[in-house]
């Protein structure tokens, strides 16, 4: 097995903060001399780790663009690395900050002074999904029978994230957060949130700016905050807790086995107990309070559902990216030469047993499913959502690519109507069948690129390249690689 090393970095520009990860990842090959090389992190080592900055921000709807390429110049010299030795990486941008209205322009000039980067503006159920994968649960997953939930709880949202057999089944976001209330060190409320008034009339609490607000008072709002989303998270109460939720509630309740939580609040559930009023406004907020009460749950153990310590709490957040390239021979491809090259798609993974592809209703529910998925990770685009990777089929009949040509299609129309191009991976030889099969039902609208034998795993970043010679695809596949316990 071949081995080289690459030193990666991980940038994350958050609502209230931003950080910096240097590591060096250990790739192997795990292919033979004879095919395509394959390669696989197999070792990860943090070199380091920025302290946490507060993210420079222009009024309240701009990044400030060379404020954080003064933070990271400044971490690149404490971290004695220079740009031409960092290999890959990924810049994301969560939070509020990912709708600030430069944020793409700043992702976009982070990953040019950076290298070969996976860049992303991750909205909150593509952020809930990274923090899961970085605290851990999305391999806890791998172990378990059932289904795990990691919620990351920030100053303004907590994005949970269900995971299942290694892969996210499903998400959601509550307003659940420790600067929703803000105060002074006195107790005297100076901010309230008005995303938690529907909810705070509801669950007849009063709240408001000006009052000095007891700890008794204070306590009682945060244990009815912290349970109201673990009411929803374990399906126990939806009518009032769903007010708290941001954007799509869940279609189904989740039976839940095990549940973490990362993020600043995770962290403050490890922190001294909570007993006066200074102890809770000791950062100006009702973060401290937020993290003990719901260590209190955890430790009463009212729910049903185990609790676990993630990996990560405030780093749950990605390291950098390892590579690992391949080549594709165009002649099993469907393709149009102009349109490439495109990088940095993010990948969906269909996967489909025998039984959903014996069954067209089946089927129909699955690609259905998929591209709900899709619609909540992904900005709607007139460009590329992510690539569909599909595995699972062995051999292909002309009625079943008829049947699954016709479902992928006519939902992704639907779903993504502005999307120009529809970019669909297969792990067998049928990308020019099904790619064919594609464009006759699309007419254009959108053009379609198909190509396949190429391996990607659920949350992997691609590159297609230019065709070399008219009929071979350079790829780039970029696993996204997250910190793990030692």
């Amino acid at each position: 097995m071949d081995e080289q090393w690459i030193q990666s970095v991980g940038i994350d520009v958050g609502t209230s903060t931003t950080k910096m990860i240097v590591s060096r990842l250990r790739l192997g090959r795990m292919s033979s001399t004879f095919s395509l090389p394959r390669y696989q992190i197999v070792e990860r080592q943090l070199l380091y780790a920025s302290e946490v900055h507060s993210t420079p921000l222009i009024g309240f709807d701009e990044i400030d663009a060379d404020g954080i390429g003064a933070i990271l110049a400044a971490e690149y010299d404490k971290a004695q690395i220079s740009l031409s030795q960092i290999k890959s990486g990924a810049v994301i941008i969560t939070g509020e900050t990912a709708s600030k209205k430069n944020a793409q322009h700043i992702v976009h000039l982070l990953a040019e002074r950076s290298g070969d980067f996976v860049v992303a503006t991750a909205g909150a159920d593509l952020e809930g999904v990274l923090a899961g994968k970085g605290a851990g649960a999305e391999k806890r997953s791998q172990a378990i029978q059932g289904v795990i939930v990691n919620v990351d709880i920030g100053g303004g949202t907590a994005n949970a994230a269900y995971f299942q057999r290694g892969r996210a089944i499903a998400t959601v976001t509550f307003h659940v957060g420790g600067r929703l209330i803000r105060l002074s060190p006195q107790g005297v409320v100076q901010y309230v949130s008005p995303n938690i008034q529907q909810w705070l009339t509801a669950k007849g609490l009063r709240i408001q700016v000006g009052q000095e607000i007891g700890f008794a008072q204070l306590t009682e709002v945060a244990e009815q905050l912290g349970r109201s989303m673990l009411d929803y998270l374990t399906g126990k109460e939806r009518q009032v807790s769903g007010l708290l939720v941001v954007g799509p509630h869940l279609r189904d309740a989740i039976p839940v086995a095990e549940l973490t939580v990362s993020g600043g609040v995770g962290l403050l559930m490890s922190g001294p107990p909570v007993q006066t009023i200074s102890d809770a406004s000791r950062y100006g907020d009702f973060g401290p309070l937020l993290g003990y009460v719901l260590q209190q749950e955890r430790e009463k153990g009212t729910y049903p559902v185990q609790w676990l310590d993630p990996d990560q709490t405030v780093r749950a957040t990605v390291i950098g990216a390892g590579m690992q390239s391949t080549e594709i021979s165009g002649s099993t491809v469907h393709i149009k030469p102009e349109l490439l090259p495109i990088k940095n798609i993010p990948i969906l993974k269909l996967e489909l047993t025998e039984e959903q592809l014996a069954d067209a209703t089946r089927l129909r529910q699955e690609v259905a499913s998929i591209y709900q998925l899709g619609e909540r990770l992904f900005e709607k685009t007139t460009g590329i959502p992510f690539a569909l990777a599909i595995s699972g089929i062995g051999y292909c009949s002309y009625a079943l690519l008829q049947t699954l040509s016709q479902e992928l299609s006519e939902q992704y129309r639907a779903t993504f109507p502005e999307s120009q191009t529809m970019v669909v991976i297969c792990e067998t030889d049928m990308a020019k069948a099904l790619g064919q099969a594609l464009a006759l039902r699309c007419k254009g609208a959108p053009e379609i690129i198909c190509i396949d034998q190429v391996r990607v795993e659920y949350g992997d970043y691609i590159d297609l390249g230019e065709p070399i010679s008219g009929t071979i695809i350079p790829v780039v596949v970029k696993t996204l690689a997250f910190d793990e316990r030692p």
